[in-house]
């Protein structure tokens, strides 16, 4: 649904619809079958991964974790494993936000898009292993 809202934010050419293009789910929720959650396991789904990441660099963050929960009355307490995550990441300089519900969701994004790009000083280092993609 959020990412439905981003899309058509994407065309109506709001700042928050810069975000669409940066955006993807993490499928880690849902019920699977234990050979599905195994396979995915064995490819390195893990718990606790937040719902959304973006991969847009703002307000100094190096992108945004995006995790959903629900409102009353069908809310739920954050799971040990998405407590971690969220820690981490904003440990590791990414913006790591809780958004209850659809509107806290898009307001949180609204927010976020409105920040500046946050800049890098300086040349990246890069990696000498890996083949080269750039032509």
């Amino acid at each position: 649904m959020v990412m439905r809202w981003l899309l058509g934010e994407s065309k109506r050419h709001t700042p928050a619809g810069e975000l669409h293009s940066a955006t993807y789910h993490v499928p880690n929720g849902g019920v699977r079958s234990w050979k599905t959650a195994s396979a995915m396991k064995a490819q390195g789904a893990k718990a606790g991964v937040s719902d959304l990441v973006i991969r847009q660099a703002r307000g100094g963050w190096h992108g945004l974790y995006l995790e959903f929960k629900a409102t009353p009355p069908r809310d739920a307490d954050l799971a040990d494993s998405q407590l971690k995550w969220l820690e981490g990441s904003e440990y590791e300089g990414y913006c790591a936000v809780l958004a209850r519900g659809y509107e806290e969701a898009k307001a949180v994004l609204r927010e976020y898009a409105s920040w500046p790009r946050t800049e890098v000083k300086g040349k990246p280092r890069e990696l000498m292993a890996g083949t080269d993609w750039r032509k």
